[in-house]
This record gives C-alpha cells, structure tokens and sequence, in this order.
C-alpha cells in the first residue's frame, strides 16, 4: 500500500499502470530474470525515455527562443523605422 492525497490518486495509478507496462515489456524480452532485475532494468528504460524527452524538449526550447528573438528584432528595426520616417 501506498499512502497519498485523494488528488495525487489519479495519477499514482496511472504511474503503476505505466510502471507495470514497463516491468512487463523487459520481462517479455526474455533477456532479463528475477523481480528485482525486472524493475531495475523497466528504471534504466523509463530513465532514458526521460532523459531522450528532455533533451529533445530543450532543442525544442532553444528552437522557439531564437524564433521570439528573431521577432523582437524585427519589431524593434520596424518600430524604429516608423519613428524616424515620423520625425522626418
């Protein structure tokens, strides 16, 4: 058993039910043996999911960065066009 807040429920059984999954698939790869193996083994997979996930994100955000700042600049060269054709 494990103790949680009635708001954490949800998404503590959908942590098992995926652990569960992951237990499952390196026990049917037939390559590991023995519980403990299983669940280090499901860990190891999870945590370079995790990691792929991260890394793939973070290009994402450096991606959308450089475009935002490609776009101030672009609004900054517009604006400071429009305030000297107004000057002039």
């Amino acid at each position: 058993l494990i103790s949680c807040d009635d708001s954490e429920r949800e998404q503590l059984h959908t942590a098992v039910t995926f652990l569960n999954m992951k237990m499952k698939d390196a026990k049917d790869g037939g390559k590991v043996i023995g519980s403990e193996r299983i669940a280090v083994m499901a860990a190891l997979n999870i945590a370079h999911e995790f990691l792929a996930y991260k890394r793939q994100n973070a290009d994402y955000t450096k991606t959308i960065d450089k475009t935002i700042q490609r776009v101030r600049n672009k609004l900054d060269e517009a604006l400071t066009s429009g305030k000297q054709l107004e000057v002039q």
